[in-house]
C-alpha cells in the first residue's frame, strides 16, 4: 500500500474482485490462515470477534449448531442467517438438528483447509445481485486456486486438540442435603419399610422415586439404604451405607476428553494450459460426552484448462461424508440431554463412578432414580423419571450420516481484451439418514425413529463481464447475468408404535402396534433472475456503482411473483486532494442506498388438505391449520449506509467507520387468529422491523522493526433493533414459550426478542417484601423483564511477529442482553445449588425450622422503605415451606441475567522453521509448527455456572417452523433462553504442516 493509494483486492459479489479503492459499500475480508489460526472442524466458530458487525452463537456441541447474524434480527418469523457463498455460488446451510439432537450447520461440511479467503458482505448494496437469501447479507468464501504457472505445491498438515470443560460453565452444588422431598417431620425425610432387614424391623431408605436435593441432611453416621441397595450387581446391593455425598458427583465425573485429530493432505499445480487441485481431510471429534463422535471424510478436487487464449473450461468438486455417533441433545428429556440432569435434577448422593459400573455390569437400566414399588419389591425395579445415565448414551443411542456433493462447471469465454462472458451450472446435493434408539426398559416407551432426507440446489448462470478503460481517466465496469435457481427437498420420518416386539431390534417391522403413517414433506421452488450493473471509476478516485435486480418466484402468488431490487453507491477518495497532508496516507467516504426482497415460505399461498393417519383402513384428509394467503406481496428490505476509511502516518494505523439504517417491511408471517375460523393461524404481510448502528474497525501497526512487528486489529458494533409495528394492531407476537410461563415475543417500540414473565414490585429500585417476609410480585405474570439484545460486541487481535516465530490473541467481547436461565430456575425448585443451602446470618443452617433459628432472610425493602428484617421458613419443600424458584415464592425475573462476556477466544504461537535450518532437504520448502489455545479464558460473565454465549433451548416451544432465528431445532429453542446447557470446552492443539 503507497500513499493515497489501496491496492488490496477484495473479493465481492458474484466473485468480482475489486480493489478497495472502488468499494463504494463496507466489507470485511480474513485471510484463510486467520480463519483457522485455532483450528476447529467448523470453520465459523474461528470467525467470532474479527468482523464488526458478525453475531456468531455457538451451540458448544460437538459437530454443533451456529448462529451468524449480521447487522441484527431483520425477520421476525424467516431466516435471520446470512447466506454462505463458496467461489460466487450459494452453498446451503441448512440447520439439521431434529428429534432432540443437535446435528448441526450444514456449513460445517466445507474443508477448512481449501478456503483461502473470507469476505463478509455486509448491507444489501454489497449483497443485492445475489438475490433474495441475500438480505441478511453474505459469508463469501473463495478457496485456493494455484497461482503457480509450472510445477506443484504439496501441503501435508496434522493436527490434535484436547480439551477439558471450562469449570466457571459448569454446576456448583450444595453438599449439605441429598436427594428427596422434604427433610422435617415424623420420617426425618426418609422412607421406613420392612426390607433388608432379618428381624422385620423397618429401616431408613432414600426417596430414590424423587429427583431433587431437597431431602435430609447428611449425617456420615447414619446409615440407610440409597439408591445403590436396589442395583442388582452393585457391591452395596441390599446394604446399609453413610448417608453422605458421593465421591464422584460432579459432572466431570462423566464427562471424558474431548479429542480432536485431523490430518489433510492438499496439491495443486499450473502449466501454460491450466491448473488443478486436489485435497483429502480426515476428521475425527471426540467429544465431551461418552459414545459422542463425529467423523469427517471430505475430498476437493478442481481444476482449469485454457483450450486458447480465449476460451477456458473450469470444474470443482467438493464431496464430504459427515457421520455422527451419540450427538449431544437439546430436549426437555435427559435422555436426550444429560446436562438436564446436572443443571436441573441431581443430588449429590448419586455416585457416577457407581452408575457407569452398575450398566456395564450387565448394561442393564440400573438407575438412581427408582420408583417406590422397589422398597417393598426389590425386584420389581422400574425407574421413575431419570434413566442410569450410561444407559442413555450407549443403549439409547443415535447415529446419523450425510453425504454431500457440492460442485460446479463453466466455461470462461474472452471475446475481446475488455469482454468477458461466463456461463456456469452448479450443484449442491445431499442425503442424509438418522436414527433414534429408546430401548425396552427405558422410563420412555421403546422406540426406533427413522429419518431419510435429501436436499438439492442447483443453479444455472449466465454472465457477461465488461471492463474497459473508455480514456486515460475513465474506466468502465459492467455486467449483465442471469440466474435461475431451482431448489428441492424431501424428508420422510416414520417412527414405532406401542413399542418394540424384540429387544435390540431397531426396524420399523418390530413394532408392537401398527406403526403410523409416516411424516413426508417434499417441496420444490424456483427463483429466476436477471441482473445487470456498472460501476463507472474516474482515476480510482471517485467510482459510481449501480446495480439492478429482478426476480420471480414460484413461493408467491401469480400477480405478486415478481420483485426489483435496485442499488445505488458512490465513494470519493479525498485523500487525493490533499497531497500536503503527509501524515494522511488514505481518505475515502463512501454512501450507498439499496433495497432487497425476498419471498415466502413454500406452500404459503394456497390452501389444501392435508393427509392424516387412516382410519379403520380409510385414508383421511383434514384442512390445514394455518390458512395461507394468495394475496402476499415479496418482503422488502430497504436501506441505507455512509462510511469513512482512513489511514495515518504511511499506514501505521487506519479506521473504517460505518453507520447503516435498514427496514424490513411487508414481512411474510403467520400470526394467531381465532380457532372460529377454522384456523388457528394465518400467513399475512406485517410486522415492519428496523436495524440501525455503527461498526468500527481500527487497525494499527505499533511497533515495526526488522526483525519484530505488532499488529492489532479492534472490530467493534452497536445495533438498534426495533419492532415498528404489528398485524392489526396487535400488542405481542409469540416466538417462543419456555418453562414457568417465561415468553419471549415481539413487541412494537421495542427491540426484537423481549422475554415475559413473572416480576416483582419494586420501591426505590429495591424489591418489595410483605409483612411476612415474601417477595411482592405484580400482578401481571407477563411482564417484560428483558431484552436479547447486546448493546454492543466487538473483538481486539493482536499479532505479535518475532524473526520466524508468530504469536496471536483474540479476545471476544459482549456487552448487554439478557438470558433467562430454566437451569437455575429449575436448579433452585430442586434444590442443587450453594443459594439454596448454607447458613444464614444467625449461624445456622437456612432450611432449618425457624424454631431453630433457621429460615432465609429475603433482600429488600418493607412499604416503610426500611431494609427487610423478617426471615421466612425454607425447611420443608413438602409442606410448601421452600421458597426457592419462580415455581415457589420468586418471580422470573430472578433468573434473568445479564448475558455480558469477555472471553479470550483464541492464542496461537507458531514457528517457521527456516529453510537454510532444513540442511539438504531441498524438497521440503517449508514447515510450519503451531500451538493453539481455543475459549481458553472467560475473563468476566455474570451468569452463575454457565456460558452466556450459549443461546440453546431445552424445552422451549414456538408456534413457528422452520424459521432461522433459534439456536438448534426452530421447534425446540430460541436465543435469550438456556436450558440443559453445555459447558464451554478448552482446547490446546498442536499442529505440523510441511509444504513441498
Amino acid at each position: 500500500t503507497t500513499r493515497n493509494d489501496m491496492q488490496e483486492v477484495v473479493v465481492t459479489a458474484l466473485g468480482i474482485r475489486r480493489t478497495r479503492n472502488s468499494l463504494p459499500y463496507a466489507t470485511q475480508q480474513i485471510g484463510g490462515d486467520e480463519v483457522n489460526r485455532t483450528p476447529t472442524t467448523n470453520f465459523v466458530d474461528n470467525l467470532s470477534g474479527k468482523v464488526a458487525g458478525l453475531q456468531i452463537t455457538s451451540s458448544n456441541t460437538t459437530g454443533g449448531t451456529n448462529n451468524v447474524i449480521l447487522r441484527g434480527m431483520k425477520s421476525l418469523t424467516q431466516t435471520n442467517q446470512a447466506l454462505f457463498v463458496v467461489d460466487g455460488v450459494p452453498y446451503d446451510n441448512t440447520n439439521q438438528s431434529q428429534n432432540g439432537f443437535d446435528l448441526g450447520n450444514t456449513v460445517s461440511d466445507l474443508n477448512p483447509d481449501d478456503i483461502e479467503s473470507v469476505s463478509v458482505l455486509k448491507g444489501a448494496a454489497a449483497s443485492a445481485l445475489y438475490g433474495s437469501r441475500a438480505a441478511n447479507g453474505v459469508i463469501l468464501i473463495t478457496t485456493k486456486k494455484s497461482l503457480r504457472k509450472k510445477g506443484t505445491d504439496v501441503i501435508i498438515s496434522s493436527g490434535v486438540t484436547v480439551g477439558s470443560p471450562d469449570r466457571s460453565t459448569l454446576p456448583t452444588y450444595q453438599t449439605e442435603y441429598g436427594q428427596g422431598y422434604g427433610s422435617q417431620g415424623a420420617d426425618n425425610g426418609f422412607y421406613y419399610e420392612p426390607i433388608f432387614n432379618s428381624n422385620g424391623q423397618p429401616v431408613q431408605i432414600v426417596q430414590t422415586d424423587v429427583d431433587a436435593a431437597t431431602g435430609p441432611a447428611y449425617d456420615p453416621g447414619l446409615k440407610v439404604y440409597n439408591w445403590d441397595a436396589f442395583a442388582p450387581g452393585d457391591p452395596n446391593y441390599g446394604k446399609a451405607t453413610p448417608w453422605q455425598p458421593a465421591a464422584h458427583h460432579n459432572a466431570t465425573d462423566f464427562f471424558v476428553t474431548p479429542v480432536t485429530t485431523t490430518n489433510s493432505v492438499y496439491a495443486s499445480s499450473g502449466s501454460d494450459n491450466g491448473t488443478f487441485k486436489a485435497g483429502y481431510t480426515h476428521s475425527e471429534d471426540k467429544g465431551l460426552l461418552p459414545n459422542n463422535t463425529v467423523t469427517k471424510n471430505i475430498f476437493t478436487f478442481g481444476g482449469t484448462h485454457n483450450f486458447n487464449d480465449q476460451v477456458t473450461v473450469g470444474a470443482q468438486l467438493n464431496y464430504s461424508d459427515v457421520a455422527g455417533i451419540g450427538r449431544d441433545g437439546y430436549t426437555n428429556s435427559s435422555q436426550e440431554n444429560p446436562m438436564l440432569d446436572f443443571r436441573q435434577w441431581w443430588a449429590t448422593n448419586i455416585d457416577l463412578d457407581k452408575q457407569k459400573a452398575d450398566y456395564f455390569y450387565q448394561r442393564n437400566n440400573e438407575s438412581w432414580n427408582w420408583l417406590g414399588s422397589a422398597y417393598t419389591d426389590p425386584t420389581a425395579l422400574k425407574v421413575a423419571y431419570h434413566n442410569n445415565i450410561y444407559w442413555n448414551r450407549y443403549t439409547n443411542t443415535e447415529d446419523d450420516e450425510r453425504k454431500r456433493y457440492f460442485g460446479n462447471v463453466y466455461v470462461n469465454y474472452k471475446i475481446a481484451p475488455y469482454l468477458n462472458l461466463l456461463g456456469r451450472i452448479s450443484l449442491d446435493d445431499y442425503t442424509q439418514f438418522a436414527e433414534y434408539h429408546t430401548a425396552i426398559g427405558s422410563v420412555h416407551q421403546a422406540q426406533y425413529t427413522r429419518s431419510n432426507s435429501t436436499f438439492n440446489e442447483t443453479n444455472y448462470d449466465l454472465l457477461l463481464n465488461f471492463d474497459k478503460k473508455l480514456s486515460t481517466s475513465f474506466n468502465l465496469k459492467a455486467l449483465v447475468g442471469t440466474n435461475i435457481r431451482q431448489n428441492s427437498s424431501n424428508n420422510i420420518v416414520a417412527t414405532t408404535s406401542g413399542g418394540l416386539v424384540v429387544p435390540g431390534l431397531y426396524s420399523l417391522a418390530n413394532s408392537v402396534q401398527t406403526p403410523p403413517a409416516p411424516l413426508e414433506v417434499d417441496w420444490r421452488k424456483e427463483v429466476d433472475g436477471i441482473f445487470a450493473g456498472a460501476t463507472l471509476s474516474y482515476k480510482e478516485f471517485i467510482t459510481l456503482d449501480a446495480t439492478l435486480r429482478r426476480d420471480r418466484s414460484s413461493t408467491l402468488p401469480t400477480k405478486n411473483n415478481t420483485y426489483y431490487y435496485p442499488s445505488v453507491s458512490g465513494n470519493f477518495v479525498f485523500s487525493r486532494l490533499l497531497p500536503d497532508w503527509t501524515w494522511l496516507s488514505y481518505g475515502k467516504l463512501r454512501a450507498n442506498y439499496a433495497e432487497v426482497g425476498n419471498d415466502a415460505p413454500a406452500f404459503a399461498t394456497i390452501n389444501t388438505y392435508q393427509n392424516v393417519n387412516p382410519l379403520n383402513g380409510q385414508t383421511l384428509f383434514a384442512a390445514p391449520v394455518i390458512n395461507n394467503n394468495q394475496n402476499l406481496v415479496p418482503e422488502e428490505n430497504k436501506t441505507y449506509e455512509f462510511g469513512l476509511e482512513a489511514a495515518f502516518l504511511q499506514n501505521r494505523i487506519g479506521f473504517d467507520l460505518t453507520y447503516y439504517h435498514a427496514r424490513e417491511v411487508n414481512q411474510i408471517l403467520p400470526v394467531s387468529v381465532s380457532t372460529a375460523s377454522g384456523y388457528s393461524q394465518a400467513y399475512v404481510n406485517a410486522g415492519p422491523v428496523q436495524n440501525q448502528g455503527f461498526e468500527l474497525t481500527l487497525n494499527g501497526t505499533p511497533v515495526r522493526t526488522r526483525d519484530f512487528r505488532w499488529d492489532i486489529t479492534v472490530n467493534w458494533s452497536k445495533n438498534t433493533n426495533k419492532v415498528l409495528s404489528l398485524y392489526a394492531g396487535q400488542t405481542s407476537l409469540l416466538l417462543a414459550s419456555y418453562g414457568f410461563n417465561t415468553q419471549l415475543v415481539a413487541e412494537p417500540g421495542k427491540s426484537y426478542g423481549i422475554i415475559r414473565g413473572s416480576d416483582y414490585q419494586y420501591l426505590n429500585g429495591q424489591r418489595l417484601i410483605d409483612n411476612n417476609g415474601y417477595y411482592v410480585k405484580k400482578d401481571n405474570a407477563l411482564s417484560d423483564i428483558g431484552s436479547i439484545a447486546p448493546d454492543w460486541f466487538g473483538g481486539i487481535t493482536n499479532s505479535f511477529h518475532y524473526k520466524d516465530w508468530t504469536l496471536s490473541t483474540l479476545v471476544d467481547v459482549r456487552q448487554g442482553g439478557k438470558v433467562y436461565s430454566l437451569d437455575m430456575d429449575f436448579g433452585d425448585y430442586s434444590g442443587l445449588y450453594p443459594e439454596t443451602a448454607g447458613k444464614n446470618a444467625k449461624g445456622n443452617p437456612v432450611r432449618s425450622p425457624l424454631s431453630a433459628g433457621g429460615g432465609v432472610l429475603l433482600k429488600g425493602v418493607t412499604a416503610d422503605g426500611k431494609p427487610n428484617t423478617k426471615y421466612i421458613d425454607a425447611s420443608d419443600i413438602n409442606a410448601g415451606l421452600f421458597p426457592f424458584s419462580s415455581y415457589n415464592n420468586f418471580a422470573d425475573a430472578s433468573y434473568v441475567y445479564d448475558a455480558s462476556y469477555i472471553k479470550l477466544r483464541e492464542l496461537a504461537i507458531t514457528y517457521s522453521i527456516p529453510k537454510k535450518a532444513l540442511g539438504g532437504l531441498t524438497f521440503i520448502k517449508g514447515i510450519d509448527l503451531a500451538l493453539t489455545g481455543r475459549n481458553l479464558w472467560i475473563i468476566h460473565k455474570n451468569l452463575p455456572y454457565a456460558d452466556p454465549e450459549q443461546g440453546y433451548a431445552s424445552s422451549a416451544t414456538t408456534n413457528q417452523t422452520g424459521n432461522g432465528n433459534y439456536m438448534g431445532n426452530a421447534q425446540n429453542g430460541s436465543q435469550g433462553f438456556q436450558g440443559g446447557v453445555y459447558p464451554s470446552v478448552r482446547t490446546f492443539g498442536f499442529t505440523a504442516k510441511l509444504k513441498f
